[in-house]
């Protein structure tokens, strides 16, 4: 049995409040535990987006009700909210930034804007952004120019990992994520996965953008999922909306990496509980562990997974390792299949409650 400490995810979407059709606190906290990760960073991009006092509260009280594993909650950064946001870092994980097309209604487009949450954000925490190509390169030059701490989520090309390579080879205060599914999906896999099911943002990138993410793990900070689900039924709508489930097949493929000696078990640890624990100033889970079977070989199978959506990118593929125990602050949250830890029973790792 192996045993590792337990894993934070920084990016995941629990879609509460305004899409528990989808996820909501409850069922995928239950996938972070059956994924191996006691604490989640949650994104602000639900209905409403958490841009404000009143909808912060909203996921903050969902939460404190529904979650039963760890988490933080991210602030999104909008256009008319520069004041605002910046009074309220006390209780964010982060400052997210949407500089692309993404699910949802963020979206940066204002450059007086960004630069205003630039100046303002204190230096505590790190602005995420999602950034790709042109837009990286705005985001890597803001962080220069305010000395700011970005964090670039879900990398997915070569040029972006080099960029990012060049800047903190510059002293810039730069970190940067990977999915998964970057790592072992790209524009090849798209005609199995079909259209509508492959939609995600970033795309699938090309079989040489992978190979290129591979080669550059001494670059990349952590290994995060992008849990974002969506229904069956949307995914194979005529206007799919982008996003991949992710949390209970992360750690599997992460594993089988080491098992192909792609990846070391302590570059595993590194990305997937360390360095999110030291990027976002977490406190840190103690007596938190999770116990693995890494000789169980799996099938993936979406309906029999705990994420509401039902589904998965990586449906048929055989893995090997799985989680069999988490305990969280000492005690038993997930055995086998089954999540143990009651409703509410996870903890805001940044906050006490927005004040009225």
């Amino acid at each position: 049995m192996l045993e590792l400490p337990g894993l934070i995810d920084p990016h995941v979407h629990l879609r509460e409040p305004g899409g528990t059709h989808k996820e909501d606190f409850e069922t995928g906290t239950i996938a972070a535990l059956a994924g191996g990760f006691t604490a989640v960073l949650a994104m602000p991009n639900t209905q409403p987006p958490l841009v404000d006092s009143a909808s912060l509260e909203l996921a903050q009280l969902a939460a404190r009700a529904k979650a039963r594993c760890d988490y933080g909650i991210f602030l999104g950064a909008g256009e008319g909210n520069t004041s605002a946001a910046s009074a309220l870092a006390p209780w964010a994980c982060g400052l997210k930034v949407y500089m692309d097309h993404t699910y949802g209604p963020l979206r940066m487009q204002s450059l007086p804007a960004l630069i205003e949450h630039f100046q303002r954000w204190p230096g505590s925490r790190p602005i995420a952004c999602h950034a790709e190509g042109h837009s990286l390169a705005v985001v890597l030059a803001m962080a220069h120019l305010f000395d700011r701490r970005v964090h670039i989520c879900h990398v997915s090309t070569a040029v972006e990992i080099q960029l990012i390579r060049l800047a903190k080879e510059r002293g810039t205060q730069v970190t940067c994520e990977v999915t998964p599914h970057h790592l072992f999906l790209s524009k090849s896999n798209l005609p199995a996965l079909g259209s509508g099911r492959g939609e995600v943002r970033p795309r699938l990138a090309t079989p040489e953008d992978v190979a290129a993410l591979w080669e550059s793990l001494e670059v990349i900070d952590c290994f995060a999922t992008d849990h974002a689900p969506h229904t069956l039924a949307e995914k194979d709508g005529e206007q799919p909306p982008p996003g991949f489930p992710g949390l209970e097949t992360a750690l599997s493929l992460m594993l089988g990496a080491v098992n192909e000696e792609r990846l070391g078990m302590d570059g595993l640890v590194l990305r997937m509980h360390t360095n999110p624990q030291r990027i976002f100033d977490l406190p840190p889970q103690r007596e938190s562990r999770i116990e693995i079977d890494e000789d169980h070989v799996w099938e993936v199978r979406g309906v029999e997974l705990h994420s509401r959506c039902g589904w998965s990118p990586f449906e048929g593929m055989k893995l090997r390792g799985r989680v069999r125990r988490v305990y969280l602050r000492g005690q038993l949250a997930y055995e086998d299949g089954q999540a143990l830890a009651p409703p509410g029973s996870g903890r805001d790792l940044i906050s006490t409650p927005v004040p009225a």
